[in-house]
């Protein structure tokens, strides 16, 4: 086996060159699925499942993000809807919705936040690190990170991974750019530069700008062949024809706080939902010297995180994810104010991944 080190200009500094080809120009599906019912449309948002709402919502805004207030209900209840999708019983919740631009097109990316009450939950993020199993990171590219970290700071909600509690600096340059922190329940964020010097910009580059940007979506997975089973013989996911490189290194673990971690990053990418015709990546994170068994988790624990994907003939979907033996949370199909949803998981961590189907124009249902 060969280990690259000193590899995190890859890893990280690389995220957004390899986000660049991510981006580029959708291609056709895949022979394997361009004959099955059933297709993901593209990644549409992401969701967690937070300890204190009012907590989360102030820490998301600091980061970037921006509340959506019109048609959103943020009233405790016991949605019966919701209950259907999360496989629960009159449990009462309350969410809040944010959006902030995908740093591929553009558009806004949207990312939902849920409180539940009169239930036990269990903490699964709380003194955890970013390598368990069934992590997931959200990787958030700013124009300023130093701004940024002194915002959190400055706020008491600067929760760092780094060593030293800082922003990393890569090879070369004399500023911190990049790091590993979580939110305030310990779920992982991945922030860096959005527009760093050392990159150039090319016409499959990701987006620049002056506002912060969703970039990308990491999964720590236990078992890579079940883990790229699920994503993309079931889902569809694109993956480069080479092989990853194993990575390891002081720049690698000072960003995330680690020592020795020995990991490669499968950089997959699947459309998006706001624009099929471009790509945003979908990372499978490998690591070689930290592999555990997954602890327990329901939908409702805290710490919780899921990915949500729009989908053409979700009853078709289903069926073939079912007979690979994917577990199904949700009460089977549930319509929600038109939409279908269904919430399973997938075949390696359990990791929850939510999928939709829009309703069908009038004038197309005849």
């Amino acid at each position: 086996m060969n280990v690259r080190r000193g590899g995190w200009c890859l890893a990280l500094c690389g995220a957004l060159l390899l986000c660049g080809a991510a981006a580029g120009r959708a291609q056709e599906t895949p022979a394997f699925l361009a004959q099955s019912k059933g297709q993901i449309v593209g990644l549409a948002y992401a969701g967690r499942m937070v300890r204190d709402l009012e907590r989360a919502i102030a820490f998301y805004r600091l980061l970037g993000f921006d509340p959506v207030i019109e048609g959103v209900d943020s009233s405790w209840r016991a949605d019966p809807v919701m209950n259907r999708i999360h496989g629960t019983r009159n449990l009462t919740s309350r969410m809040a919705k944010f959006t902030i631009e995908s740093a591929v097109s553009g558009q806004p990316f949207t990312l939902y936040l849920r409180e539940y009450r009169g239930i036990t939950r269990r903490d699964t993020t709380g003194g955890k690190t970013p390598w368990e199993p069934g992590a997931v990171h959200l990787a958030v590219a700013v124009p300023d990170p130093v701004a940024t970290w002194e915002r959190l700071r400055a706020a008491g909600m600067l929760w760092p991974r780094t060593w030293g509690g800082e922003l990393i600096v890569r090879p070369g340059e004399t500023r911190g750019s990049i790091a590993y922190l979580t939110d305030p329940d310990g779920m992982d964020l991945e922030l860096f530069d959005r527009r760093p010097a050392s990159l150039a910009t090319t016409a499959t580059a990701p987006r620049t700008g002056t506002v912060p940007a969703f970039d990308h979506i990491g999964i720590v997975v236990a078992d890579i062949d079940l883990a790229k089973g699920f994503y993309g013989s079931l889902l569809g996911e694109r993956f480069p024809p080479t092989s990853d490189e194993w990575l390891s290194g002081d720049f690698l673990d000072s960003a995330t706080g680690g020592h020795g971690n020995v990991l490669r990053l499968h950089n997959g990418s699947f459309p998006e939902a706001a624009d099929p015709e471009l790509r945003l990546r979908f990372e499978l994170v490998e690591y070689l010297n930290r592999r555990k068994p997954v602890a327990p988790r329901a939908i409702t624990d805290i710490g919780i995180s899921y990915v949500g994907f729009e989908v053409r003939d979700l009853a078709s979907l289903l069926v073939r994810l079912q007979g690979a033996g994917a577990e199904v949370v949700s009460d089977g199909i549930v319509d929600m104010a038109g939409y279908k949803v269904v919430l399973v998981r997938d075949l390696d961590t359990g990791a929850f991944v939510q999928l939709f189907e829009r309703p069908v124009p009038a004038e197309e249902g005849k």
